[in-house]
């Protein structure tokens, strides 16, 4: 019998009703995007739609359907304390409001023999940098297979072997990260400018202050500088453009990587 992640927070940071879903997705994703090339990673931001959705939107719009049969996703881990890189090894799919997504596990198996790799479920339990990326993919891609990667602490050499190992040609990479949080709005845009800008250069020293997913994004960074990836902006906010406060914001950013 499979055992099934349920969602953790449909209804908080997505609406959990799978025709509301389906719908918002169908609104807010472009139907065509300005940039016709297929991206082997996107790095995209992971707080509520309201927030942040429409960025993710643009990554997500340059994925053609089926153009991908496995997704590896990297995250900061939010919930619970992790050292090196944390994978689930106790459930054989994630559930989101428009079906099940098959979890990869022959990898991941393989994978726990990597330096800071390790194995535990706990920390993806209630992670929702993880979750909100899903509906998207299976609005874009419809099939897939998912390798979850919660990343705590751990040096960039030790995500790209990650990396290497399982970044084939039909595995997209996806890289979930806020920017800044809870600067004024005026600090946050910034200090993201500066963020944007070391992440373009494909700098690896980028910090938690800056990128709450900072571990992920130093080690995919640096998969991508070896293996000649260019990086592209594509959409730039804050919480301070689609909420009310301004004086406390979080920072947002979408790249495609070709």
């Amino acid at each position: 019998m499979q055992i099934i992640h349920q969602p953790a927070v449909a209804d908080l940071f997505y609406p959990g009703n799978p025709e509301e879903l389906q719908t918002w997705l169908d609104a807010h994703i472009p139907s065509s995007a300005k940039d016709t090339r297929q991206p082997r990673a996107l790095i995209l931001p992971h707080a509520g739609y309201r927030f942040s959705g429409d960025i993710a939107a643009q990554g997500y719009a340059l994925l053609k359907p089926d153009a991908f049969s496995r997704v590896v996703i990297l995250c900061p881990a939010h919930r619970v304390a992790v050292e090196g890189m944390a994978l689930p090894t106790s459930w054989d799919a994630e559930l989101t409001p428009l079906g099940i997504i098959p979890i990869d596990k022959k990898t991941i198996n393989k994978l726990l023999d990597l330096p800071e790799v390790i194995s535990a479920t706990e920390a993806h339990r209630l992670e929702h940098a993880i979750e909100v990326q899903l509906p998207f993919l299976q609005h874009q891609l419809h099939r897939f297979s998912l390798i979850p990667v919660v990343v705590g602490a751990c040096q960039p050499e030790h995500v790209e072997q990650l990396l290497d190992a399982v970044m084939t040609n039909d595995t997209l990479l996806v890289i979930s990260t806020d920017l800044s949080h809870y600067l004024s709005y005026a600090q946050a845009q910034q200090q993201d400018d500066i963020t944007i800008h070391q992440i373009i250069e494909f700098h690896e020293n980028i910090n938690g202050w800056q990128a709450c997913g900072c571990y992920a994004l130093n080690g995919a960074l640096r998969w991508a500088r070896h293996h000649g990836l260019e990086i592209k902006l594509l959409d730039q906010c804050s919480s301070g453009d689609t909420g009310d406060d301004k004086t406390r914001v979080v920072g947002y950013a979408s790249f495609a990587l070709f």
